[in-house]
């Protein structure tokens, strides 16, 4: 009889993995849970990617409801995204500051010149150290941020219409709707 129960237990591990793994199916791999969600943006000193005499810091970002986005010359996925970040700049919407993340200076500002440059900052994070506080798994990754310098929401992957439609353009009505409230411009 003990032997018998034995040649089950293959049978329960495997039913057991192809729960877990039935319900990963479901799960939505842009929406990645972010500890810093209601917290500021980390602190940082970092240099501007087309001048490296000029620092940039975390306070640089306050002011206006802003989109901080992770993006390298190496990521496929910012290659794709890109267009449509110039096209939101031209919009006007709110500010757009991009964090060259793990890159070279060189390529980047080319790239940035042949592609067009969506960004109204552009800090250089060269070895990744401000990535890794905001919790960076890739690139490209994008973080609402209100006007007092507080994530509000994290976005991975690349932004396109759909997404800048359906999810993060109403959270950008709402969160300049209560800048403006506060008095912020």
């Amino acid at each position: 009889m003990k032997n018998r129960l034995i040649l089950f237990i293959p049978l329960v591990l495997f039913l057991v993995m192809g729960v877990f793994l039935y319900k990963g199916l479901f799960l939505n791999p842009q929406k990645l849970d972010s500890a810093l969600e209601g917290k500021p943006i980390p602190a940082f000193q970092l240099e501007k990617l087309e001048d490296s005499s000029v620092m940039i810091t975390n306070e640089n970002l306050k002011g206006k409801v802003s989109l901080l986005n992770v993006w390298a010359t190496w990521c496929p996925s910012c290659k794709y995204e890109h267009p449509y970040l110039v096209r939101l700049k031209r919009q006007n919407i709110l500010p757009i500051y991009g964090i060259n993340y793990r890159d070279e200076r060189m390529p980047a500002l080319q790239e940035l010149k042949r592609q067009g440059d969506p960004y109204h900052l552009n800090i250089f994070d060269k070895d990744g150290r401000l990535g890794l506080d905001l919790g960076v798994y890739g690139a490209p990754e994008s973080f609402l941020v209100d006007h007092n310098g507080i994530i509000r929401f994290r976005y991975a992957g690349p932004i396109d219409m759909r997404i800048w439609n359906e999810t993060l353009y109403p959270m950008v009505k709402e969160l300049q709707a209560q800048a403006k409230a506060d008095g912020a411009s």
